[in-house]
């Protein structure tokens, strides 16, 4: 029996994945098993940046292990196409306040580019009755760049 091997993406290939997407899971080192969550997240051609809330689990393995796996995916809905890819690195909190305000008014568009529910707000600090507007005004979360990336694995369907 011949085993088939999913092949692999190019660069140019997972790049667009990663910019045409803005939900993905991010696996924690937990003290005994792995720790994985969803993360929204924008992407500037170079880095990925996430928005976390200031309270939860994430939080505590982030300060204690910032090394983390993190996977974006895209399929359809019968799966005959599916493409992923998984990057190995470490997070980062952002500092700068330059940077973070950019970065905030970057989730503001992505939230109303992919016309995304106002609910999506609460996973951000916020109330959904607030105006979208309040991410970018407000510092209610916390911002994580990926950085470090030492491995990368994207695979699509045949």
């Amino acid at each position: 029996m011949e085993i088939v091997k999913i092949p692999n993406m190019e660069r140019a290939e997972y790049d667009r994945l990663i910019e045409e997407g803005f939900l993905s899971r991010i696996a924690f080192q937990g003290a005994k098993y792995p720790y994985i969550a969803p993360f929204l997240y924008v992407f500037d051609g170079k880095f990925l940046y996430f928005m976390a809330t200031r309270y939860g689990r994430k939080n505590d393995l982030f300060r204690q292990h910032p090394y983390v796996s993190v996977e974006i995916e895209k399929y359809s809905s019968d799966l005959s196409c599916y493409t992923f890819v998984t990057m190995q690195g470490y997070l980062v909190q952002v500092e700068d306040a330059i940077e973070k305000k950019i970065i905030r008014e970057r989730f503001v568009e992505m939230i109303r580019e992919h016309n995304l529910s106002r609910n999506i707000l609460a996973a951000l600090g916020h109330k959904p009755e607030e105006p979208i507007e309040a991410i970018a005004s407000e510092e209610r979360s916390n911002i994580w760049k990926l950085t470090g990336v030492k491995d990368i694995v994207a695979l699509k369907n045949l």
